[in-house]
């Protein structure tokens, strides 16, 4: 198997035929960055390609179908931030599971906005990347870090982490 510049040569063999040929797979280089966004239960991974059209889709639908609609705005606030000139020549695929709706929608809002940073960093260049971020962290923080809170663990004497037990005298 060979690697040229704009294709990749693969060598292969046909069983009914009994021949091996030469086959040429148009391969342009492609620009690509993994990131996670997390909100309570829920985790949204977004792969970043670039050049691209300008795609953004999320399980694999196009991100204008993401429900419930009055959240919808939540997730277009990173493009608008930024400007839809950022986002023209990249595609953007996400994942998400886990929590409830509201929760997958800002874990898909985090996703997005630390996504389009790192690949700003790795591809373009750093000063962009420092305008935007404070552009986003100036709009609201929660867009690039995680939400502290956590679950506070069960104790005993009680069902949960603070309740206890109802006292009883006789």
């Amino acid at each position: 198997m060979e690697s040229g510049f704009f294709g990749k040569k693969v060598l292969s063999f046909n069983k009914k035929r009994g021949c091996s040929f030469i086959k040429l797979i148009n391969m342009a280089p492609k620009n690509s960055v993994q990131v996670f966004g997390k909100k309570k239960t829920s985790v949204a991974i977004a792969i970043i390609k670039g050049p691209g059209h300008g795609l953004i889709r999320v399980n694999g639908a196009p991100l204008d179908l993401l429900q419930p609609e009055l959240l919808r705005i939540k997730v277009f606030e990173p493009l608008l931030l930024a400007g839809e000139d950022k986002f023209n020549d990249i595609d953007i695929r996400i994942r998400v599971k886990g929590g409830g709706k509201t929760s997958q929608i800002l874990a898909i809002r985090q996703a997005i906005a630390k996504g389009l940073l790192r690949y700003l960093e790795k591809f373009v260049n750093e000063t962009k990347k420092m305008e935007i971020r404070n552009i986003f962290l100036n709009h609201d923080r929660s867009l690039l870090v995680k939400d502290s809170r956590n679950i506070e663990p069960k104790k005993a004497g009680g069902k949960g982490a603070r309740s206890r037990y109802q006292k009883s005298y006789r």
